[in-house]
């Protein structure tokens, strides 16, 4: 399927997805959060691919902000339909997905951009990048879920001081933060994290989907992370992956998962 602002590619199990707005540093605007939802969507019902990779195109930006051109006359009702609209169709969308979903950090994540690295499952950065949530400075707020998983990550103190300075901090910063896992060239930075997805590829995909789901729910109001992990872990009980992956254990071979 052809994307207007999007480039796919999928190469051993790892599908790449590329933000390809140049001209735009690759600003979010509707068609591309519609198009990324999509793609998002048919690669993880996609059985050739285990993990997804989130870029963006060129050396300068991941994702510079959202397009403000398209909601600048917006009003109240307007504004809120469009951060509801918004977590619901992507943000939260990619953080519940069963497959990896990692954000290669490559130049500025601003604003809608760093919230949507921050909706992946984790995140890797090339050196030259730089983060920060600048909504107030337009007389705004974080809208894709800016305000609640910045501080899940970095600590509330960190998260009010850097949404309400508007500040940027470098690749390095974030890595103190824990807002990124790694800091690597940019030049490295794809390799880098594909290196980590075939990691991630050699276990069983059930599995690694349960994970997910279990740690989502310890950050998510009214749930009860340990319970959800109790389940989730009698679960694996029942697949395929685990007879294969307990067999090949006691038979000191490694085993072939099927995600079943």
């Amino acid at each position: 399927m052809n994307y207007e602002n999007l480039l796919i590619s999928i190469e051993e199990k790892i599908a790449t997805v590329t933000i390809n707005r140049p001209t735009k540093l690759n600003a979010l605007n509707k068609a591309t959060i519609e198009d990324l939802h999509k793609a998002i969507k048919i690669l993880g019902k996609n059985d050739d691919v285990r993990v997804i990779i989130l870029t963006g195109s060129g050396e300068k930006a991941f994702v510079a902000g959202a397009d403000i051109s398209e909601f600048a006359n917006y009003t109240v009702v307007e504004g809120a339909q469009l951060a509801a609209q918004g977590q619901e169709l992507l943000f939260d969308f990619i953080q519940d997905l069963k497959k990896p979903v990692i954000a290669a950090v490559n130049g500025f994540a601003l604003g809608g951009g760093l919230e949507l690295a921050m909706a992946c499952h984790f995140r890797i950065a090339s050196d030259n990048a730089k983060m920060g949530l600048p909504e107030v400075t337009l007389g705004v707020i974080p809208g894709y879920g800016g305000t609640q998983r910045l501080p899940q990550l970095v600590g509330k103190g960190r998260a009010m001081e850097m949404i309400m300075t508007a500040a940027m901090i470098s690749a390095q910063e974030a890595q103190q933060y824990g807002l990124v896992n790694h800091v690597v060239s940019q030049s490295e930075l794809i390799d880098f994290t594909t290196a980590i997805a075939k990691k991630i590829i050699k276990n069983a995909p059930f599995a690694i989907s349960k994970a997910i789901k279990a740690i989502n729910a310890n950050y998510t109001d009214g749930k009860n992370g340990f319970d959800v992990e109790i389940k989730s872990f009698g679960k694996c009980f029942g697949t395929q992956d685990f007879k294969e992956g307990t067999t090949a254990f006691l038979e000191k071979r490694k085993a072939e998962f099927t995600g079943k």
